[in-house]
C-alpha cells in the first residue's frame, strides 16, 4: 500500500482520503487552516494523520486537491519540502463559461507545476476526469500522464487500491489533453448526458 499526502481539505481531499484509507494506505492531511487539517483526517479515520502546512509531507506521494490557480503557488510554496515526491496534479483550469481552459496555450497545470516542483519531483496528472460524486460511489477508470515510468507505477498502484482502474495516456505533455478531456465531461454533464453521475471508459473490442 502507499503513503500519501492530501495538500487540501476540500470534497475531492475528502473523497480520495475516504477511499485511500479504505485500501490500506497511510493517509497525511494538511491544509492552510489546520483546523480543517485536524476535523478530515480525524473524520477520514484509519489512522489518518493531519500534517503541518508547508512541512516535510509523510507521503512518498503528494496530492494537490486544490483548484487549478493554487497549484503552481502551492509547489512554489512547498519547495524543497517536496523534493523526491511523486505529486499528483487533479485540478481542471476551467474557464469562466465551463466550455473550454483558463489557459490559451498548449500547456497544463500538471507541466507548469513540474516547472516550478524541486529536483527529483515527479509530476503526475491524474483524476481530473472523474466528477467527485461518481469517485464517491462508482468504480471510474483514472487516465493519467507523466513523465517518469516509476512515479506512473507507484500512481497505478495507488489507483489499484482504490478499486479502481489506472490507464495510462502517455508523458506528461498528454497532461493538456487530459485537461481538455475535463471540459468534455462537463459538455456531456450539461448536454447529451444531461447530468454527472458517469464517468469517460474505454472498452477494448477483439477482432
Amino acid at each position: 500500500m502507499s503513503a500519501i499526502t492530501l495538500i487540501g481539505t476540500g470534497n475531492m481531499a475528502r473523497t480520495i482520503g475516504t477511499r485511500a484509507v479504505a485500501g490500506g494506505n497511510t493517509v497525511e492531511v494538511m491544509g492552510r487552516d489546520q483546523s480543517k487539517a485536524d476535523d478530515l483526517a480525524k473524520s477520514l479515520g484509519g489512522g489518518a494523520t493531519p500534517g503541518k502546512w508547508g512541512a516535510v509531507p509523510t507521503g512518498d506521494i503528494v496530492i494537490t486537491a486544490l483548484l487549478h490557480d493554487g497549484v503552481v503557488p502551492v509547489v512554489t510554496e512547498f519547495g524543497d519540502a517536496l523534493a523526491g515526491k511523486v505529486i499528483i496534479d487533479i485540478s481542471n483550469p476551467f474557464n469562466a463559461t465551463f466550455d473550454g481552459l483558463a489557459h490559451s496555450e498548449e500547456t497544463s497545470i500538471a507541466q507548469e507545476a513540474a516547472k516550478v516542483a524541486p529536483a527529483g519531483a515527479k509530476v503526475v496528472k491524474a483524476f481530473n476526469t472523474i466528477f467527485r460524486t461518481v469517485l464517491e460511489k462508482g468504480r471510474p477508470t483514472v487516465f493519467m500522464a507523466a513523465d517518469d515510468a516509476q512515479a506512473k507505477a507507484d500512481v497505478a498502484a495507488f489507483v489499484r487500491s482504490l478499486g479502481l482502474r489506472p490507464l495510462d495516456v502517455g508523458g506528461l505533455k498528454m497532461a493538456h489533453w487530459l485537461e481538455g478531456m475535463g471540459v468534455v465531461t462537463v459538455g456531456l454533464a450539461s448536454n447529451g448526458v444531461g447530468h454527472g453521475d458517469f464517468s469517460l471508459e474505454v472498452n477494448e473490442f477483439s477482432t
